[in-house]
């Protein structure tokens, strides 16, 4: 397929129609249909890589439950994590310790954890001025590669802006930029899933947001080439879009999984720290117990004049006006600046539900 430009992904790409019901796939090389609006169940038997984009979210990990309860080979599984920030210096946006929790996380399955970023992370996409995006840095089983840009075909353009709380993928490219096209080159670019079969599993939930409440569950990745040269046959699952909240917790519960530290401070969602969809109370809840953390944010939005929030306040007047969460627990308040995870990965016998669950926040036009 043609090549994408990060920049100009579009909706049209991650958020597909509403189609046809259909609860359980076996034949993944049926031509005449490859796209079902519900899959909840696949022969995963078939696939030769089984790759788990990895947040360190409850629904991600979740994912992974479910593969493991249904019996799937370890073997073919592999974790792929997306760093936010980068690895050049940048911690603008993400938690500290969240690259660490992950691979620790991964240690503890014994599976095998590879990272990969846009090099300069979030910030260094966001202060691009008429540039061309850096290269991706993609680890991989033979070591890191490097994926550099096209001079030729790249386009040219300048953020200098957070992106905007939108549907859009071109004005909200935090998604695009830093974690689909990052994958995709991940996907296209490593000789080893050539001539394989790949099921590219994330984590999104119908309840979420509206617009992933239309997604299908079952579908070919937009790198998908299974009648190509490349004979590169790659589906994208959802195994966990049609599960309730409810249903995320109690697999981690059943699993001894403690709850990730974001949840455990309050925070409904584990995305960035600093996630642009964050709502007035989590602003305010940064400002009282990370002070540090929410100037740097304002001071880009007056440094480009232009804020985050479509209402046109700043994150100071929305913390401002907001009253910050309390936060008892201790534990995750220590560890949430430290660059190093030093909480346990399983609960043991006493599993608490974490302050976060269940909170009434949602994930945003995505």
């Amino acid at each position: 397929m043609s090549r994408i430009i990060s920049d100009v992904i579009d909706d049209k790409l991650i958020i597909p129609c509403l189609r046809d019901s259909v609860g359980i796939i076996k034949d993944i090389d049926n031509k005449s249909k490859k796209s079902f609006f519900s899959a909840s169940e696949i022969d995963v038997s078939l696939y030769d890589n089984i790759v788990i984009c990895m947040s360190g979210g409850k629904d991600s990990i979740a994912s992974l439950l479910h593969l493991l309860d249904v019996g799937v080979d370890r073997k073919k599984i592999e974790l792929w994590h997306h760093d936010v920030d980068g690895r050049e210096g940048s911690t603008l946006m993400d938690w500290p310790f969240m690259a660490d929790y992950n691979r620790k996380l991964a240690e503890q399955f014994d599976i095998p954890l590879y990272f990969s970023w846009l090099e300069g992370g979030f910030e260094g996409e966001m202060l691009k001025n008429n540039s061309l995006s850096k290269p991706h840095k993609v680890e991989t089983p033979n070591g890191l590669i490097t994926l550099e840009r096209d001079a030729k075909r790249g386009k040219k353009s300048t953020r200098l802006k957070f992106p905007q709380v939108s549907a859009s993928l071109q004005t909200r490219w935090c998604s695009s930029a830093l974690k689909i096209d990052v994958g995709r080159r991940a996907l296209t670019n490593q000789s080893r899933f050539d001539g394989k079969k790949v099921l590219f599993i994330t984590g999104e939930r119908r309840e979420e947001s509206s617009n992933r409440a239309k997604y299908n569950q079952l579908e070919p990745h937009m790198v998908d080439c299974r009648n190509g040269k490349k004979s590169r046959h790659v589906d994208a699952w959802r195994p966990v879009l049609h599960w309730s909240e409810d249903r995320v917790w109690d697999a981690l519960k059943r699993h001894d999984i403690l709850a990730p530290v974001p949840y455990r401070l309050g925070w409904g969602r584990s995305s960035c720290m600093k996630c642009i969809f964050n709502g007035p109370s989590i602003w305010a809840t940064i400002q009282h117990y990370f002070p540090e953390e929410l100037d740097s944010i304002a001071d880009y939005e007056n440094q480009f004049g232009l804020t985050i929030s479509r209402n046109k306040r700043s994150v100071k007047e929305l913390a401002r006006d907001a009253k910050p969460m309390k936060i008892n627990d201790v534990d995750a308040l220590v560890q949430a600046m430290k660059r190093e995870y030093k909480l346990p990965i399983l609960s043991g016998p006493n599993w608490d539900m974490p302050a976060g669950a269940f909170a009434d926040y949602k994930c945003g036009p995505s």
